[in-house]
């Protein structure tokens, strides 16, 4: 069942997010060659915790971390590890907060010292494709129109578009519908609504967009050994269009 949020639940959500974008700008100060995912999961966890909030990831579907740290060929979904990260690696941190029952949700992909030129450009991709989706999120308009806008500027600079995952709606829980495909058709799907509440988040890879899954039961990558990068935000649909409750830009 979709679910139009009240203005309530919206106030909540943006509370969370004001907590999640914060610690993604002390991650952002943190990723450098050396430090362990394990040690932004501990960041993390503290952080939230330190200003009454907690990672609703923690314990979802026996999920056991704080965030997900998905590493060059990794999707998403990666656990945390203390293995250090290395000068040219991309890492996508991903996390949700919960404060008093308000949920907030972004991704966000990181360069760890000097990225090849090609590693740079997936990334630039990548966010660019999550803002183009992202203006598609307009009243009346519908869910292919988001996947389209995505797909088509993504391919068209030679990466693929990851399908078996998707963003979602989201509040009270993490997981809700509707599904939200970064590919598709133009005037195809859902009509948005006022007040529904998504996460848009493309996973672009530098080859192909087929995946594999770790024997964790969680960590998807890529059947290439080819770079992901993922951008995400939580997208309010409003009348005068679409609002951004985990912008990083404020």
């Amino acid at each position: 069942m979709i679910t139009r949020k009240s203005k309530r639940e919206i106030e909540q959500m943006q509370a969370a997010s004001e907590i999640l974008v914060a610690c993604h700008k002390q991650i952002a100060k943190m990723i450098k060659p050396g430090i362990t995912t394990m040690e932004i999961d501990t960041f993390a966890e503290k952080f939230m915790a330190d200003r009454g909030a907690t990672p609703e990831q923690k314990g979802y579907n026996g999920y056991p971390f704080a965030i997900c740290a998905s590493v060059n060929d990794e999707i998403c979904h990666g656990f945390p590890t203390e293995e250090k990260l290395k000068d040219g690696d991309i890492v996508t941190i991903d996390m949700v907060v919960n404060l008093h029952g308000g949920l907030a949700d972004s991704a966000w992909t990181y360069a760890v010292g000097n990225v090849d030129s090609v590693g740079k450009r997936l990334m630039d991709v990548t966010k660019t494709a999550l803002y183009k989706g992202i203006e598609q999120a307009q009243l009346g308009s519908r869910i292919g129109d988001i996947g389209h806008a995505i797909q088509t500027y993504a391919e068209g600079e030679g990466f693929s578009v990851v399908r078996d995952f998707t963003g979602h709606g989201i509040g009270p829980t993490i997981h809700e519908e509707p599904h939200v495909p970064h590919f598709g058709l133009p005037n195809k799907g859902l009509r948005l609504k006022e007040g529904m509440v998504i996460t848009i988040e493309p996973m672009i890879n530098e080859g192909t967009w087929e995946s594999q899954m770790d024997d964790n039961g969680w960590t998807a990558r890529t059947i290439d050994q080819g770079r992901s990068a993922q951008f995400e935000h939580q997208i309010v649909v409003t009348k005068d269009g679409p609002l951004i409750l985990t912008d990083q830009d404020k």
